[in-house]
């Protein structure tokens, strides 16, 4: 059974100034970040330094953030999504179907470099989601 876990913030390549603030104003730990020049995907050398996945921390509680492309933008307000988390590739492609029936496909579902599943989709209502499943290794 899948699980919710928690937000997904994005932002148009401030994602370090952000998650500075956040250490200092709610006492957290970034932990996991790694740049789009990290990662072994094809990224335009502009989005080298920006933020492809960051986890921030505080006690138990946490929040993942990310920058958008150069090319790409999200509007304050609209630049959070919900992640679910599945324990199978079927379960991910089943909720996968059904939310892009009558929603709309931000990324594909597909395997990943860094070992999961996952989907981006936006459902009938407007709402963002991330489909992940990680695969055991």
């Amino acid at each position: 059974m899948f699980k919710l876990t928690n937000p997904y913030l994005t932002f148009n390549g401030n994602a370090k100034e952000a998650l500075e603030f956040y250490k200092q104003v709610l006492k957290g730990e970034i932990t996991n970040l790694s740049t789009f020049g990290e990662a072994d995907f094809p990224t335009p050398p502009e989005a080298d330094h920006r933020i492809i996945h960051a986890r921030f921390e505080m006690g138990e509680q946490f929040f993942m953030v990310s920058d958008t492309f150069p090319n790409q933008t999200v509007e304050v307000g609209s630049n959070i999504s919900l992640v679910l988390d599945f324990d199978s590739d079927a379960e991910i492609k089943e909720i996968y179907d059904h939310m892009v029936e009558n929603g709309k496909i931000l990324m594909e579902l597909q395997d990943t470099f860094w070992g999961a599943t996952y989907a981006k989709v936006q459902d009938p209502f407007g709402i963002i989601w991330e489909l992940n499943y990680t695969k055991q290794q």
